[in-house]
């Protein structure tokens, strides 16, 4: 039973960028649990259905659901979907997220503010959209997934890295100001994962990363999958503000 008078299985968590291998681990983790399951994507229509078949085969009940994150119209659309299907989320898990490698002199203006427009003004709309629901039932979970290029920084990935230390300090400071109301905001901050976000490296360029990493090797998405999964837990509820890295001893 949640603090918030719900049984797990009652409870609905609403993953953005659920096609994805994040986002996918995180959807059946929460699965796995029986909970209510919203996975969100936006052009991945394919791999949302096939994350979706693998959480009702856990038993879960589950929508998924098409926007924009830089549209606000489309998210909002998609906010009335949820209320309109009793699918609200207790728990938001803002885990979609663009990329870009290159120099910044490169960088263009556009592509600045791509990154910039998913990564960070897609979970503030996200969070100022769904937040309310939570503090009405004086109950809720945000989990911002982040990067630890987030805090420490990463060269040729200045755009992402800005994007991800914006997100962290998000977090922080929407925890103080959603901590009175009963809703925890935290981030995930991983190293480097085993996804196609890292489909840019050659095989030889991964053995060198996973050579500078002490675990010497890269995570793999249920291990962040799990860490989200913790910090969604009712028992969870006085960590807070708080941006936990699962890097392997990288980035200390």
């Amino acid at each position: 039973m949640g603090a918030s008078g719900k049984p797990l299985g009652e409870t609905t968590v609403l993953i953005t960028g659920g096609s994805g291998g994040i986002g996918g681990a995180i959807a059946e983790r929460f699965a796995s649990a029986r909970m209510n399951i919203v996975i969100h994507y936006v052009n991945s229509h394919e791999a949302a259905n096939e994350v979706a078949r693998r959480c009702m085969n856990a038993g879960s009940q589950v929508m998924t659901v098409a926007a924009d994150l830089r549209d606000r119209s489309q998210l909002q659309r998609m906010a009335e979907r949820l209320a309109a299907s009793g699918m609200q989320p207790d728990i938001l898990v803002n885990n979609a997220g663009r990329s870009h490698y290159g120099m910044l002199a490169d960088l263009t203006e556009e592509e600045w503010d791509d990154v910039m427009a998913v990564n960070l003004k897609g979970t503030f709309m996200c969070s100022q959209l769904f937040m309310p629901y939570m503090v009405s039932q004086r109950y809720g979970r945000i989990i911002n997934v982040s990067s630890v290029w987030g805090i420490s920084g990463a060269s040729c990935e200045v755009a992402y890295s800005a994007s991800k230390g914006g997100v962290n300090a998000f977090t922080k400071a929407l925890a103080k100001e959603l901590a009175p109301s009963g809703v925890t905001v935290n981030a995930v901050a991983p190293g480097a994962v085993r996804t196609a976000m890292l489909g840019n490296l050659a095989e030889d360029e991964v053995r060198m990363l996973e050579e500078e990493i002490p675990a010497g090797r890269l995570a793999s998405p249920e291990e962040v999958a799990s860490l989200v999964y913790f910090l969604a837990l009712p028992e969870s509820g006085y960590i807070n503000g708080q941006i936990i890295s699962p890097n392997g001893g990288w980035i200390t």
